[in-house]
Parts: structure tokens; sequence; C-alpha cells
């Protein structure tokens, strides 16, 4: 009998996690969150009339879900590096469950916008999912499983919108959140059944009045940024937003600098490597997120405009429906040239990509086709940044500190897409013309959205080649990025 025991495992231990396993289950999860992103834009327009609101009122269920996100995913990202990578992971999991429970038996606005806002905060699963990798995969599994993760941020939001579309033609508005909580509970248990827990974590106090000081200077950036458009950028609430989250978000690095155990430590947060790569994701993120602004509408505008293709939402979405794909697909090719090359050499061509899928939208603009190909070149180009800029932010931090770190990159590339929404709302807002009884925005004014997208890429591409090539290396750096174990790789007590 003894013979048929593998003698790799001790007795009385658990086996080794499966770790094709575990990168399924948490691409799967990261597609899921990514899902909330598309998940009301069908009804959007419709929202006023379901939750007997004005449109300014019901616009909260899409800003909601953006505040939380940028709150929960650098404290979740901290909460995980102490206390567990995969207790933070369930936990976020149970929000999104929650939260759509809520949406879903809701038909008034602020039940919706709780129930959005709980959603949000689940946002911190995929950098959470990355620092689990880190933890737990061999050196040689992790580029591809790093991008592969990364990845699914882009195909979650790219099925979202067509799968969202379906439902909410053929079903009950309320349909869309009682799948995206059914999707929850199985994500989640898969985590529970799949998933080990990490032990390498940090310990010590959570800083609250760290994570209050974030919190409140992250949510004046945002609301500013999100809300400008329909305050008047230069209102007072708007300006005064701008100016409250210069002021609390210095004061809050003049404190973080003098706590013995700061929610974000900026000493490592300013080694080149990290600092560079947090700048990069955030032209990257405005680039990521112009394509998502622009090709629908221009789809689904009619097609006596002259450069509206008349198509319908579903028809949209699957339009942009195989570029998330192309990132799932690209993902090992990625880490095959991040292990060749570097991920500094991965995160510059895959700028290049996407500034190339830009101009070449900005001059194919006629076909259905023609928004294929571009989302297509555009999402090939993202897949390759987004499995480098985790490659880069862990290559030059401690492994005590992957969760916070992952989530700051998160959060920075989600200001950067904020920046694009309403960068583009102004450009689009600005150039108009005149259809009918209706004002548009000017097939011009597209293009310019388009060519913005194409310019970030490529200030992503020139930030981008400041990152030393040289990783720092140390006891608590793992150049490959390699599992860790404590006590010897964070020196902390599981």
């Amino acid at each position: 009998m003894s013979d048929a025991v593998d003698r790799s495992t001790p007795a009385g231990t658990a086996p080794p996690p499966n770790p094709t396993l575990v990168v399924a289950v948490l691409a799967f999860g990261g597609i899921v969150v990514s899902l909330m992103q598309t998940l009301v834009i069908p009804i959007v327009g419709q929202l006023p009339r379901l939750l007997d609101a004005s449109a300014s009122d019901t616009a909260w269920a899409v800003t909601a879900t953006l505040l939380a996100a940028a709150v929960a995913t650098p404290v979740m990202g901290r909460l995980g590096d102490m206390y567990g990578k995969r207790r933070m992971l369930l936990i976020s999991m149970a929000m999104l469950v929650v939260g759509s429970v809520v949406a879903g038996l809701s038909d008034s606005l602020v039940p919706m916008i709780v129930g959005r806002a709980l959603q949000g905060l689940s946002s911190g699963v995929i950098p959470l999912g990355i620092s689990i990798l880190r933890d737990e995969l061999p050196a040689e599994r992790l580029g591809s499983a790093t991008a592969m993760i990364s990845a699914s941020l882009g195909v979650g939001g790219a099925l979202g919108l067509p799968a969202a579309a379906l439902i909410a033609d053929n079903f009950d508005w309320h349909a869309l959140f009682w799948v995206s909580a059914a999707l929850g509970v199985v994500a989640l248990l898969l985590v529970l059944v799949l998933v080990p827990e990490s032990k390498v974590r940090t310990g010590g106090r959570f800083d609250l009045a760290g994570a209050a000081g974030m919190a409140t200077g992250l949510v004046c950036l945002l609301l500013a940024i999100s809300k400008g458009a329909d305050w008047g950028w230069t209102s007072g609430t708007t300006l005064g937003l701008f100016a409250a989250a210069v002021l609390v978000l210095l004061a809050w690095g003049f404190f973080e600098l003098r706590v013995d155990q700061p929610l974000v430590d900026l000493r490592t947060t300013a080694r080149p490597q990290v600092l560079i790569t947090n700048l990069a994701s955030v032209a990257i993120g405005f680039g990521m997120f112009s394509m998502s602004l622009v090709i629908p509408q221009l789809l689904q505008l009619p097609e006596p405009t002259g450069y509206g293709l008349g198509q319908s939402l579903l028809a949209a979405g699957l339009v942009m429906a195989p570029s998330g794909l192309v990132m799932m697909a690209l993902a090992p090719v990625s880490a095959l040239v991040s292990r060749a090359k570097g991920p500094k050499v991965t995160l510059m061509i895959g700028a290049l990509i996407v500034a190339a899928g830009y101009g070449l939208n900005v001059l194919l603009m006629d076909q259905v086709w023609h928004f294929v190909l571009a989302s297509c070149v555009i999402g090939a180009g993202i897949g390759f940044t987004y499995g480098a800029m985790p490659a880069l932010i862990m290559g030059a931090v401690p492994a005590s500190e992957t969760g916070a770190a992952n989530s700051l990159n998160t959060l920075m590339r989600s200001i950067g897409t904020s920046v694009a929404s309403a960068v583009a709302g102004v450009v689009l807002a600005q150039m108009t013309t005149r259809f009918g009884s209706h004002v548009l925005p000017s097939e011009d004014g597209f293009r310019t959205v388009l060519a913005l997208g194409a310019g970030a890429a490529l200030v992503g591409f020139a930030i981008a080649a400041f990152i030393p090539r040289q990783r720092p290396a140390g006891p608590d750096t793992v150049a490959a990025a390699g599992p860790a174990r404590a006590p010897e790789a964070s020196g902390a007590q599981a």
C-alpha cells in the first residue's frame, strides 16, 4: 500500500496545489470581476425610467463602482500581504456576490448604488491573484501565468458587453445581476476549494489612518475627473475637489513616510523600476480605454450620419469581443518575450502595438471589419503591456509587499482609464455635428480621441524606456518572481 503514496508529500500534509488549476481559477475570477465594468452599459440609458430617478442621479450607478474600486484595490492588497491573500480574495468575491444580490433586488436608486459600490469592492481580485501566483508557482510557470491573469481583465471587459446586451435584450434587467451573482458564487467556491493560502505575510498593524487618507484623496480626485463634465470643469465643486485631492494626498504622503507600518511603503514605491512602471501604467490605462469609448459609439450611430454603421449594442459588443480573446491568446507570447528580453522590452513593444492599432483605426473607420481589425491589434498590445507590468513590479519589491505593490499598479491603470473617459467626454462634447434635431459627436471628434489613445500609448512607450534594465537584487526580492515562502522569503511568521 505504501508504494502508492507520493513520497514527495509528507504524511498528514496537503498535496501541493496544481499550478494549472490555480491559474485557471484565478483567471476565471479575474474575468468575473472585470465583467462588472460593462455590466450596466446596456441599460444605462434606461436607468432613469427603471429607477424613477434623473439621469444625473442614475449615473452614480457607474461612478459608485469606480470610487469603491479605487479605495478597495490598495487596501485589499495591503490586507492580503498582512493577513493572507486568499482570505482577502474570498472576501472580495463575497462582496461581488452580495453587491450583485442587492442590485438584483433593487427597484430604486439607493439600493442600486449600494449594490454597485459593493461590486466595486471586488476589484482587488486580479492583483491579489497575481500575488498568489508569485507565492505558489515555480519560477518557470510564473511569467505566462501572470500574463494570463492580467489578460483576464481585458477578456472580461471585452466579453462582458455582448453578454450583458444579450441578457438585457431577452430578460428582465435584474437578470444581469443575478447572473453576476451566480458567477461570483462559482468563482468563490473554486477559490475556496482549489487555491491555497500563501504563507508569506507581513503581520503587523493595519494603517487605518493611512487608508482613510488615501481613500479621501482618491475619492476627491476621481470624483472630480468623472463628474467634472457634468458639474463644469471650472465650477467651484470640481476645482475644490481637485484642490482637496492635492492637499490630502500630499498630507497622506507626508504621514506615510513617518509611520512604522504604512499602508503603502512610499520608499519602495519610489524605486525607479516601480515608480516609472506605475507612471507608464497611467498612460497605458488611458490608451487602453480610448478604444472602449469610441468604437461602440461609432458602430451604433445611424448610417445616414455618414460615419456611423447603424449596428445594435449586441453587434457592437460582438465586434469588441475578439480583442479580449487576442489578449488571452498572446499572454504566453508576452511571457516568452519577457523571459528572453525582459518585461521592460515587452512593455515597450506592447505600447507600440497599441499605438499602431489606434493609427490603423484613424485611417480605417468605414466597415465593421475595420473595427474588428483595429480592436484586435490594440488588444494584442494591451495583452503585452498587462503581462509585463506585474512582472516589473514583482521584480522590484519584497515578496511580503507583492499584494500592495500590484494593487497600486492596478490603481494607476484605473486612474488612466478615468482620465481617458473625462478627456474623451470633453473632446466629443466640443467637436459635434448636427443630425436632424440631434447634436452628435463629429467624425473628427472620434478621430481625435483615437489619436489621443495612440499618443497616450506612445507616451507610455517613452516613459517605459527609462525603466532600469537591472532589477534590484536582494534577499527579499525575487528577481525571477519565483515562489516565495515564509519565513525565508519575508521574514514574517505564517
